[in-house]
């Protein structure tokens, strides 16, 4: 969501990825196969082990081929990042609506949402935010990370009780940025594998979200449970 100056927008929807799997590709189905290839080797070796070269073999095909589908390697991890993004923001709305009129509802659902998905899809996650890795003339990939966004902005504007589509105040900025900050750190500790190392959990994601994240949450403004 930090890749773009972002507001609200609706994504298009694309097709959504499969679960990773190695093999050769169908006639006509270089496109999927790759970016399941992807996806496998950002899970195996992260952002920056990826080369198309090994997408290409692990999809059975010459180095050359993906050009035929995506231009380049950015074209394809945007692509991944794209369809990471999309599931992401239903995963926001979901929680959102959950949450109904109360904006401290609304803002511990997406908390909870958006630390769900970072730690079912790392791999996903951490190219989501890699704007280096991004073609930014994509606009399918813009407008899905404003989408994504627009979720959190508009429950702040709840939070904040300003009008829908108007300017938040600096308070109202100061409380998105600390809320996104808070959340979006504390999924980076979670996955690399911090809180663990420091003792501060020893169960699995359940606890982590059901446990930890609540403790976070206490000290973050509209976001406490009311009673």
């Amino acid at each position: 969501m930090n890749t773009v100056k972002i507001k609200p927008g609706r994504p298009a929807r694309p097709a959504r990825l499969g679960r990773p799997g190695r093999g050769r590709y169908h006639h006509g189905d270089l496109r999927q196969q790759l970016l399941r290839a992807t996806e496998e080797i950002l899970l195996e070796r992260g952002v920056d082990g990826f080369t198309l070269r090994e997408a290409a073999r692990r999809a059975g095909v010459s180095p050359a081929a993906p050009a035929h589908h995506f231009r380049d390697a950015r074209g394809l991890l945007t692509e991944v990042a794209l369809l990471g993004f999309v599931e992401f923001g239903r995963a926001l709305e979901a929680a959102d609506r959950a949450g109904g009129d109360d904006p401290a509802k609304r803002l511990r659902g997406q908390a909870l949402a958006y630390m769900r998905f970072a730690l079912e899809h790392p791999a996903r996650f951490h190219l989501m935010f890699r704007h280096d890795k991004h073609d930014l003339t994509n606009q399918p990939f813009i407008e899905a990370a404003r989408h994504a966004y627009g979720v959190l902005e508009n429950a702040i504007r709840a939070a904040t009780r300003t009008p829908a589509g108007g300017q938040l105040s600096p308070q109202g900025y100061g409380l998105l940025l600390a809320a996104w900050s808070a959340v979006h750190g504390f999924s980076h500790l979670a996955l690399g594998g911090d809180l663990r190392t420091a003792n501060l959990v020893a169960g699995d994601t359940e606890a982590i979200l059901n446990t930890l994240l609540p403790l976070v949450l206490e000290h973050l403004p509209w976001t406490r449970p009311s009673g």
